[in-house]
């Protein structure tokens, strides 16, 4: 696929590009790459964001300081490699919910259940007599994944949960890696001795906040984009024009990061194809006769439709673009001078509404 994509005479790649400007609105982004030294301005109608994510490196569980001690990703590379460290392997423990689920980070990372499962199925099937044993919180295998867990549970591995008061203590006790936890369900203390130990650490979003403010799009408190609407609209911004996909909306499956991905792919191909596109009518305008040019509206406006002109007869003074207006009103409330208006609900307009409602209720 990367092949595909970079040999296509349609498609530019910039490999360690940054994007350092952005200005524009939809059909009309003017994005500034800066790329082997050089800036570059691009013009383009749409914009999708997907900036992925990465796994959370533990600080926990003798991580970093025993090298039988590794993640989930480290042991895909492992096993694609055929690491000796992994044949020779007679025992493995996996412990989940490493980074996730925490006050720090207490969103599900979704993948990691699955991910642990899958892998304690392959070390199964290399050595069907490795002792291999998952330590949970709760096992989210959600969907019909719920058929790995049980498959997992007939070929012979063992799942032990912990409470997050009571996680489970790694040490290396005269060169024996050993895992203490307590199984609250039986009520009993184990001490596993193991080859291995794999931590299911947490997906972290690549998401920046620089990002999310040249295109005024939300980051929640996790680091990740927020899309429009959880339900009527997941793979687009508040913000015409501006998409999102894969890990930088949440942690999910490549399954569905596919699927977000065609489903943002279908929403810019059809902005794309218009040849006009129609801005909603209930914006908001300016009179920059009476504006003071103080700036509130160009900081309170959560879409960056106000700005102060740089030049012209009225230079310093707001001017609102309505492609980008979505006609909330926020500017015209904070304007101290009444420069702005919202078309539709001016202040003749509202009071003709008010007049208009009690004439019909005194008849």
């Amino acid at each position: 696929m990367i092949r595909t994509v970079s040999e296509d005479d349609n498609i530019e790649v910039y490999t360690s590009a940054e994007l350092v400007g952005m200005e524009g609105f939809v059909g009309n982004f003017n994005a500034v790459v800066a790329h082997n030294g050089e800036e570059k301005t691009i013009t383009h109608g749409v914009t999708v964001i997907a900036t992925g994510g990465h796994e959370f490196e533990p600080d926990e569980y003798l991580y970093g300081k025993d090298a039988r001690v590794i993640t989930g990703l480290e042991l895909d590379q492992r096993m694609k490699a055929k690491d000796a460290s992994i044949a020779d392997a007679e025992s493995a423990v996996f412990i989940q919910c490493v980074g996730s689920r925490e006050p720090r980070r207490p969103y599900c990372s979704r993948i990691c259940c699955t991910h642990s499962v899958l892998s304690a199925l392959h070390l199964k099937k290399q050595n069907p007599k490795m002792n291999i044993y998952v330590l949970y919180r709760d096992i989210r295998t959600y969907g019909e994944r719920e058929n790995l867990y049980k498959e997992a549970r007939q070929a012979g591995v063992i799942f032990i949960r912990y409470n997050v008061d009571g996680k489970p203590i790694a040490s290396n006790n005269n060169g024996t890696l050993t895992i203490k936890v307590t199984d609250p369900i039986a009520d009993v203390s184990l001490a596993i001795e193991t080859d291995l130990l794999i931590l299911a650490a947490a997906v972290v979003p690549n998401a920046e906040e620089k990002l999310g403010q040249f295109f005024k799009v939300p980051i929640d408190a996790d680091g990740f984009f927020v899309e429009a609407h959880v339900k009527l609209d997941p793979s687009s911004f508040a913000t015409d024009g501006v998409f999102l996909c894969g890990l930088t909306h949440y942690p999910k499956p490549i399954d569905e990061s596919i699927a977000q991905a065609q489903a943002a792919v279908s929403s810019a191909v059809k902005l794309l194809s218009r040849q006009t596109i129609l801005a909603g009518g209930v914006v908001a305008e300016t009179n920059p006769s009476i504006c003071a040019g103080c700036g509130a509206c160009v900081a309170i406006c959560p879409y960056g439709a106000p700005s102060l002109a740089a030049e012209g007869p009225y230079a310093g003074r707001a001017a609102i673009n309505p492609v980008l207006c979505k006609g909330c009103g926020a500017c015209v409330a904070s304007c101290r001078s009444g420069a702005i208006e919202l078309k539709g609900f001016n202040d003749a307009q509202i009071m003709s509404m008010i007049t208009g409602a009690e004439l019909k209720r005194a008849l």
